[in-house]
């Protein structure tokens, strides 16, 4: 050993020998302090999302626009203002909770209003006002303890001063610049000195962004050399700065600069504006940069973003709350606030994706600033008035900020580092292995998807194929793709010659094809069996009536049931009603889809509800049809009409999920109905008919009919729309489709042997490959002479077995 200490020694073994769990607690309280900058942003993103006012509004913005910004880490600048303004915003709370303010007196009929103007501000009397900027402060103070002890609190004064010692000429005049600026205090613009300053390195030691590539180092150099004669310019104007600053901006003002007030206007105007534009300046045009690309993080936000859009689409819009977005589609309506949610958070999906492929800072830092402030304007004083609730009360708008503001990270993140200089293939086909393959694949089956990434593609980059030659490339590419993996998996897991397969594969991936086949054939079956017996939901009527007509004349007997007269079995009457078919099969197996809740008796009033009103002719002839032996009902004629009415009254009805209701045969006696009585009763002028039930099982002694409805469930309201097709229109919209997919890949194979049967496509992937990096680099001749490699290998078989054997 170089170096060897004792105690160190001894120090590590007694850490090594701690319990696991203190050792977890250091190892936590290691990555809190390596972190410790994100667990502010962190503290200061949910105080907003928890206070949701103008006065949190201002640090979550500077947090996407100035400190993830910053190159390499935020400024102590930051850091102050951040803690300065929490304090100042803990004292204005506490100021603005006295009761003698006339908003306190209120505060329970004015709490929950979005737009009362102390809401906004976020000076309202609340419990607890104050516990998440204490703790925003807490976080803030933590971090600056954690920069002090590293010595990163003073970093920027000390790099100055030590940077000064190493400097070219062209630094050395620029610090000479610096110092010469001490002059600028008469014109108040001392403080924006520091953030003019550039360092400007040698050639030799830059690493530019776009200098990866040897290809185009010349142009690189050249543009290098034009780059440095105009920062030459720009240092000779901030050597005389303290002459000329004023005459540039404001040639005008020259002579009345310091002596009027417009010069004191123009000065601190100049040191507010000034230092922003170069800060942004340095952040398009950087000296070095760490290329990197986080646009895969970056979509998977705004994908999560989608979704929380498509399943809480609800908390977006007015009245809404208790909306489900299935059942509205399901019903042909699209919601406005679904609609615009969507439309929006798709078009920045694709103006994110056309930034990428053009590989602009300065477009992707307009698109940050105007996405920062749109977003927060929109969330923190739109939506509240749209879904006239105040955003801290909508949970599924906070989820979606949350996601939102990680995407916001995501993106500054990108701008700090720089766009990568080359994008190759799709960033699932990095790696040859299973996990890419079916990701791939799944990514290739999402409907458009595989169609919009291709000519969004060739629409931003530079390139000298058709839209059709482009989609042939990404086709190749992604077959070939696909055979690699393969040929990657049968090399790690090779096959010896003249053995069979092993039990594992064929019961493994061949066990799973069946059980999927099996699935997707008898699907619609299991379907509709369980939709409705496991997840159904009962369906009770509300309202049973009958009416009765005799001979077609006027209806003799109109009556309804509802509400009091609908009453469910109990426990013993449904197990008595079991008992009683115990010997009848039929009516058994008819009952076993229903469960007690299903079953309904309604209790009908034998005296009609409804006068009988009928002509005196048509009283003459009903009454001489029921006096004609020969009809095919008997008659006893007393002093009322009064007969008997023989299997007519069906006793049992069930309700299906439609509007026809059916008799039950099953639960009949020999398929036979009820017999009922029907009498005609006279008082003074006015007739009614009453009807009564022979064989009620509830004995009463009013007349009335007893009627039995058994309703079948009915799907949730989520499924609704599928179960609404029927095992039929399941398997002519499932069955069949699946069945021509899978069809073709059976019965297909013999017509692509000579594209599948590659044993080495190495040799193709990296034309491919190379077609993509040729465009990239700007060498568009070379991308056609190797498509036309490309296509011309595709068109010669012979060719084809050249390129694809074994090396």
């Amino acid at each position: 050993r170089m170096f060897h200490d004792d105690e160190l020694e001894e120090s590590e073994k007694f850490y090594v020998g701690q319990p696991r769990v203190l050792l977890l607690i250091y190892a936590l309280y290691n990555t809190l302090v390596a972190r410790s900058e994100m667990v502010c942003y962190f503290v200061i993103i949910l105080n907003h999302m928890i206070s949701a006012s103008m006065i949190t509004l201002v640090l979550p913005i500077l947090i996407f626009l100035w400190a993830m910004l910053s190159v390499p880490r935020p400024s102590k600048r930051f850091w102050m203002t951040a803690i300065v303004y929490t304090e100042v915003a803990i004292v204005i709370k506490y100021f603005f909770q006295f009761g003698f303010f006339p908003w306190n007196k209120h505060v329970d009929y004015t709490k929950d209003k979005p737009y009362h103007p102390p809401n906004i501000i976020g000076i309202e009397k609340k419990e607890g006002y104050v516990h998440y900027d204490l703790v925003q402060l807490l976080a803030l103070f933590f971090h600056r303890s954690i920069l002090k002890c590293h010595g990163l609190w003073d970093e920027d004064e000390k790099g100055d001063s030590s940077s000064n010692k190493g400097d070219t000429d062209d630094e050395l005049s620029l610090t000479g610049g610096r110092r010469d600026s001490a002059s600028l205090k008469s014109v108040n613009l001392a403080a924006s000195v520091e953030s003019i300053h550039v360092h400007f390195p040698e050639q030799q030691t830059a690493v530019r962004r776009k200098s990866s590539s040897s290809i185009s180092q010349l142009s690189h150099r050249s543009s290098f050399s034009s780059h440095r004669s105009k920062r030459e310019q720009i240092l000779d104007t901030f050597k005389n700065i303290n002459h000329t600053t004023l005459s540039l901006y404001f040639p005008q003002c020259k002579l009345c600069v310091i002596k009027s007030h417009c010069g004191l206007c123009c000065s601190r105007t100049l040191q507010v504006y000034v230092p922003i534009r170069q800060f942004f300046y340095n952040l398009i045009h950087p000296d070095y940069s760490a290329v990197t690309d986080v646009y895969v993080l970056m979509f998977l936000a705004d994908t999560v973003d989608f979704i929380i859009i498509v399943f809480g689409f609800w908390a977006f819009g007015k009245h809404s709350a208790a909306a489900d977005i299935t059942s509205s589609l399901s019903e042909d309506q699209v919601p406005e606030a679904f609609l615009v949610m969507v439309l929006i958070q798709f078009g920045t999906m694709v103006i994110d994706r056309a930034l990428y492929l053009k590989k602009t800072v300065m477009g992707k830092v307009i698109f940050q600033v105007i996405l920062v402030f749109g977003i927060h304007f929109w969330m923190f004083f739109i939506l509240p008035g749209v879904t006239e609730r105040k955003f801290s009360q909508n949970t599924v708008a906070q989820l979606w900020y949350f996601v939102k503001c990680v995407y916001f990270g995501l993106s500054a993140y990108q701008i700090r580092c720089g766009y990568p200089t080359r994008v190759l293939g799709n960033f699932l086909t990095k790696s040859y292995n299973y996990v890419n393959l079916f990701l791939f694949q799944g990514f290739r089956l999402v409907p458009f998807l595989t169609e919009l990434r291709a000519v969004m593609d060739w629409v931003w980059t530079d390139t000298t194929l058709s839209l059709s030659s482009w989609i042939c490339v990404e086709d190749i590419y992604a077959h070939i793709f696909i055979l690699k993996c393969w040929r990657e998996s049968e090399k790690r897991y090779p096959q010896p010659r003249g053995q069979k397969k092993k039990k594992v594969v064929k019961y493994g991936m061949g066990g799973m094809i069946i059980v999927l086949l099996i699935c997707i054939v008898w699907f619609p079956l299991l379907f509709m069996s369980l939709i409705k017996s496991v997840a159904g939901i009962t369906n009770k009527p509300l309202d049973v009536s009958i009416k009765i007509t005799l001979g077609g004349y006027q209806p003799i007997f109109t009556m309804s049931a509802q509400q009091n007269q609908l009453k469910s079995l109990d426990p013993n009457e449904f197990n008595e009603f079991l008992k009683s078919y115990s010997s009848d099969t039929a009516a058994l197996q008819f009952l076993e889809g229903y469960a007690r809740e299903d079953i309904t008796r309604a209790d009908l009033e034998g005296n009609s509800n409804s006068l009988w009103t009928i002509s005196p002719p048509s009283r003459q002839k009903m009454i001489q049809g029921l006096e004609d032996p020969k009809a095919d009902f008997t008659l006893v004629i007393s002093w009322s009409i009064q007969r008997v009415l023989e299997e007519v009254y069906p006793y049992y009805i069930k309700a299906p999920s439609d509007s026809l209701a059916k008799p039950i045969k099953q639960l009949l006696t020999g398929c036979k109905w009820e017999n009922i009585t029907v009498s005609l009763v006279q008082n003074k002028s006015e007739e009614w008919w009453v009807l009564n039930q022979l064989g009620k099982r509830r004995k009463t002694p009013d007349e009335g009919l007893e009627l039995f409805i058994f309703s079948d469930k009915v799907s949730p309201p989520s499924l609704g729309f599928l179960a609404g097709y029927g095992i039929m229109g399941l398997y002519a919209s499932v069955v069949l489709v699946i069945g021509k997919f899978v069809r073709e890949f059976f019965s297909g194979i013999s017509h692509s042997i000579m594209f599948e049967e590659l044993p080495n496509v190495d040799r193709i992937l990296k034309l491919c490959t190379d077609i993509f990096l040729v465009r990239e680099t700007g060498e568009l001749e070379l991308e056609e002479d190797l498509y036309a490699k490309l296509i011309f290998l595709y068109r010669s078989p012979e060719t084809m077995i050249k390129w694809t054997r074994e090396k």
